[in-house]
């Protein structure tokens, strides 16, 4: 077996680890992160204000990292440079106690963050184009189980061990990422035109695109101003542990894996791609606006687990629509431009309840997000076009 053959064969399986591991060593301080900061006396609205950092500046960096990832098809050194800022995020809070370094050291996680872009391009392009959907599928499944087995892992190491050690082993599994990184594949096509300023305007002008980007705005809005923010603030008001507020973020993260391997890779060929979206929106809507009727923490759970498997359902697919039908040499552009998008809906969901935290209540703040999510079914409804998708099935 030549050594290419060799490292065809391994490069998706290593991936598989590598994004595991990425999104493992991102999460382990989300279940614990803003109860955290409120232990060190940080407000409402400045604990809202650290985690909407993370999708700030993100905002800001997708971009330019699509763009210059077109430009020179370098993907993977972007890859590495994500895992050795995950890497330095959590050993920097570990560090810390000061709420000021925090809120910089989310903004160099969302940096890290910021190289997805470079994560699902160069795996889609271990894929022919009509599976571009089952790619994101497959690759959104691993960002998912990193992110809940983080979770899980972070909060009971936090709860066993104290706040710090959800930091620190999310420190160290950045680490071993770090070092996998180097032997990913890199991949690209020979033939591809480099993208050029021309390009960057035809592709932000894109109407698939903008429907998509802003549909995932909404869709981060709901899910940083709930799991990944204050549901687990609401939790803890009930009585939660450290390690509740983990198995909180936990379950209603596993579902999301699950449907976005059922969603990506069945569902949206069977019901269509649109219909699957718009069942998410209902389902993460529904089960956001009735969180202040619950008052067990057990039924809270079943409904974040409800919302978790609508966010799963929709967000593969919605990224899968962003670049199935764009060029090779502008599909990084395509996905940067998304991604930095919906990191405006990471940054302002997390901010707006912590500003209804302070001026009306959680509870209040958690229906108006809900209701946000079932308006946005029927944008999707109305706004949703996939003609191309359906002249291919026919063809």
């Amino acid at each position: 077996m030549t050594s290419k053959a060799a490292s065809t064969q391994y490069r998706i399986p290593l991936f598989c680890v590598v994004t595991l591991l990425f999104w493992f060593s991102m999460y382990t301080c989300v279940p614990i992160l803003t109860a955290y900061v409120e232990s060190l006396g940080a407000s409402h609205k400045m604990a809202g204000l650290i985690v909407g950092m993370y999708g700030f500046s993100q905002m800001l960096l997708r971009i330019p990292v699509g763009i210059m990832s077109d430009r020179f098809h370098k993907r993977r050194m972007f890859i590495v440079f994500g895992m050795l800022f995950t890497t330095l995020a959590g050993a920097g809070i570990l560090v810390s106690q000061s709420v000021t370094w925090i809120l910089i050291l989310r903004a160099l996680a969302g940096a890290a963050a910021a190289t997805w872009v470079d994560f699902t391009i160069l795996f889609t392009s271990y894929y022919r184009k009509e599976e571009t959907t089952k790619a994101i599928g497959t690759i959104t499944v691993y960002n998912s189980l990193g992110q809940m087995l983080g979770i899980l892992t972070g909060g009971w190491f936090a709860d066993m061990y104290g706040w710090e050690s959800s930091f620190l082993i999310g420190a160290v599994v950045g680490t071993i990422g770090f070092a996998g990184s180097f032997f990913l594949v890199e991949k690209f096509d020979n033939n591809a035109q480099k993208i050029t300023m021309n390009g960057v305007v035809e592709v932000a002008r894109d109407r698939m695109l903008l429907v998509v980007s802003f549909l995932a705005i909404l869709f981060q809005l709901l899910t940083f101003a709930t799991v990944f923010g204050f549901t687990p603030v609401y939790a803890q008001a009930l009585g939660a542990t450290k390690l509740d507020m983990g198995l909180l973020t936990f379950f209603s993260t596993f579902p999301t894996a699950v449907a976005a391997w059922v969603g990506g890779r069945h569902l949206s060929a069977k019901l269509g791609e649109k219909n699957v979206i718009i069942g998410g929106f209902i389902l993460s809507g529904i089960f956001t606006a009735i969180i202040p009727m619950t008052s067990h923490l057990g039924v809270l759970i079943l409904t974040q687990a409800i919302a978790g498997f609508g966010r799963g359902l929709s967000t593969p697919i919605l990224m899968s629509l962003s670049i199935k039908h764009m060029d090779s040499g502008k599909r990084a552009t395509a996905m940067g431009f998304y991604q930095a998008i919906y990191g405006l809906g990471m940054f302002m969901g997390p901010l707006f309840m912590g500003i209804a935290g302070d001026l009306l209540t959680l509870q209040q703040g958690f229906v108006i997000v809900g209701l946000l999510g079932c308006v946005s079914a029927w944008l999707a409804y109305r706004l949703i076009q996939i003609k191309p998708a359906e002249n291919m099935a026919k063809g």
